[in-house]
């Protein structure tokens, strides 16, 4: 197999998302029977966290061990890579030591470094710019619940931040359309998204717009990770950005709600909506699990027919 690396949405094609999907939904009925799946026994997934996280950790590390291999934690404090190590001399190391290898760091520029010199295939867990997984596994929630996602509209409310720029690069993959409504001195950056220029996008000043009509509304917390020093200017700027009944109401009929979680109730989403009847996030968050183990499949085996 040519090494394959997954630190984008938009580094897989549509056919190899739909093959994904399908994976997703095969292994995720095993695991629901409770019948073993070992296809990656006597692999090692190598996980390297310089950012804080728990359904990232959780999911890899489960879905690892559900799929036969195993999982190693490592914490760029605890290892050579907090006290200097060139991001190129670990890879070629790590990567000698493993089969597959997830990270959760800031900058993108790291993990592209950390690929371009890695011998296994290399998983973009996180960066401040994209988190490609967390928008695998909404797909994915969405596509359980309502069927394919072409042409379907996304309400995207808040900041422009790693999960929009991913959003807007799976429109243009899956051809669907994203609503983006942030205020003002936080709007895209198209550059910085990756966007092909396709136009499946709009932006919106007011929410309420945004939502009008939306298959799917989705969120996430005001202030990310790495950005805490501007958390008071964020609360002001925000404060009419928080999803509520009413936008919900504007939107579909049979509209979901998403969020990456952890969510805080009363800032980016009211509890009414959370934790209401068109709230998926449970779900959501489980998906992460049956999305990645369909993937790290998929890097270190290539198709597979059942």
């Amino acid at each position: 197999m040519d090494l394959r690396h997954f630190l984008q949405f938009k580094d897989f094609s549509r056919e190899e998302f739909d093959y994904l999907f399908e994976r997703t939904r095969w292994i995720k009925d095993k695991f629901k029977r409770y019948e073993p799946y070992h296809p990656l026994f006597d692999r090692t997934l190598v996980m390297i966290f310089e950012k804080a996280s728990t359904r990232t950790r959780l999911s890899f590390e489960a879905g690892m061990h559900q799929l036969g291999g195993s999982a190693i934690y490592l914490n760029t404090r605890d290892s050579q890579l907090g006290r200097g190590e060139p991001v190129e001399d670990a890879a070629q190391v790590i990567s000698r030591m493993s089969d597959v290898v997830m990270i959760r760091t800031f900058e993108q520029a790291i993990i592209e470094r950390f690929a371009a010199n890695s011998r296994v295939p290399v998983i973009n867990g996180l960066t401040n710019e994209y988190h490609p997984c967390q928008i695998l596994a909404d797909i994915y929630t969405f596509i359980e619940h309502r069927g394919s996602i072409q042409g379907k509209t996304v309400a995207w409310v808040g900041d422009s931040n790693n999960m929009c720029n991913t959003w807007l690069q799976a429109a243009e993959v899956l051809d669907f359309n994203v609503h983006v409504s942030t205020p003002p001195g936080y709007e895209i950056e198209p550059e910085q998204a990756g966007l092909y220029g396709t136009g499946h996008f709009e932006s919106f000043a007011d929410p309420m717009a945004a939502c009008q009509g939306a298959d799917l509304v989705t969120t996430d917390v005001w202030t990310s990770m790495g950005y805490e020093a501007e958390n008071e200017a964020r609360m002001k700027a925000f404060a009419d950005w928080c999803v509520d009944g009413d936008m919900m109401r504007v939107a579909a009929p049979d509209a979901l709600f998403m969020h990456c979680l952890p969510a805080h109730r009363g800032e980016e989403v009211t509890a009414e909506v959370i934790d209401g009847p068109h709230s998926v996030v449970w779900e959501e968050a489980e998906n992460r699990l049956h999305v990645q183990k369909a993937l790290m499949e998929f890097l270190l085996l290539g198709r597979i027919e059942n």
